[in-house]
Order: structure tokens, then sequence, then C-alpha cells
């Protein structure tokens, strides 16, 4: 059985159904410009580990909302690929992490400044549509759904890519766990 929904909250609805297939077009659009093939969740995870830095296989699993075996798959493809790589914690050896890459790092940069500029192309041509509440709306849609701000995203990202150079040239073979 159906709940009510007011005619407003159906209209949205069928509204950001339409808006979520265009993103993901954007988004595949933008991987498939990228060299070494990456699947939609993978990206995801690389850009967990973009915004985040290092973590525990099981944590990027529950981001994701996969079971731990299917996110240990696929980092292990993400590590085959060397867009991440496995570390074992300093200060406990029984943890180990997976964290980018440079080339991990360079895949996400190439896929969200592709991303970028196909966003602002389309809101070039749809200029006249971006009033306040709109942008307003969007903000507390992604929000809700648990997305950082596109500020602290890429403070985030600046804060994390510097190490990831200085990991690359500083670490000797990855962790196996």
């Amino acid at each position: 059985m159906q709940s009510y929904r007011p005619q407003s909250a159906e209209i949205a609805v069928q509204a950001l159904m339409l808006a979520s297939r265009a993103f993901v077009g954007l988004t595949a659009r933008s991987l498939a410009a990228v060299e070494g093939e990456v699947t939609l969740p993978q990206f995801r995870a690389l850009v967990v580990l973009a915004v985040r830095g290092p973590q525990r296989s099981i944590d990027i699993a529950d981001e994701l909302q996969v079971n731990p075996s299917t996110g240990t798959r696929m980092l292990d493809r993400l590590i085959r690929k060397g867009l991440v790589r496995r570390v074992r914690s300093t200060a406990d050896r029984r943890v180990v992490r997976v964290r980018l890459t440079r080339a991990g790092h360079d895949v996400v940069e190439q896929v969200m400044a592709r991303r970028r500029a196909d966003l602002e192309r389309l809101v070039a041509e749809t200029a006249h549509l971006w009033q306040p509440p709109v942008t307003e709306a969007l903000t507390a849609f992604a929000e809700a759904a648990g997305e950082v701000g596109e500020q602290d995203w890429w403070l985030g990202w600046a804060a994390y890519s510097a190490d990831v150079d200085a990991a690359d040239q500083t670490e000797g073979e990855p962790a196996t766990a």
C-alpha cells in the first residue's frame, strides 16, 4: 500500500528522479573519459578515500552500503589497477587501511574536473532558473543525504592529497591482509 503524498511532493520526486539519471549520466561520461576502467561503485570508494583519507576496508563497505566481502573484492580490484594500496597502521600493526595512490588521486581529480566543467556548461544554459530557493533546496537535499558541502569536500581533499605523494615515496611493499 502506497502512502499518501501531496502532489507537490510527487512532482519533486519525479524531478529528482529525472535529475538523478542526468547526474549518473554525467558521472558515467566523466568516468569513461579516464583511462583504466573504473565502475561507479569503485569511483565512489575512491572519493571516500579522497575525502576522508585512509580507511579500513570495513569502513569503505559500510559507507558504500555493501557487504564487507563485496567491499574487499572491490578494493582488491582497485589495488590491482594501482589506484589504492593497503598500509599497516604504525600505531597498531593489526590494523590495515586502504589509501589512494597518486594514480587514484589523479582519477578522482580528472573525473571531478570533467564533471564540474559539464555542470558549469549546463548551469550556464539554464542560468535563468537558478534562483536562490532552487540552490537552497538542492543543498538541503544533499546535506540530508549525508553529502559534505563543496568547500568542505575540497578542503578535505587538499589536506589529504599532499600526503599521497609523500606516502608513495616513503612506503615499501604494500601490506598484505
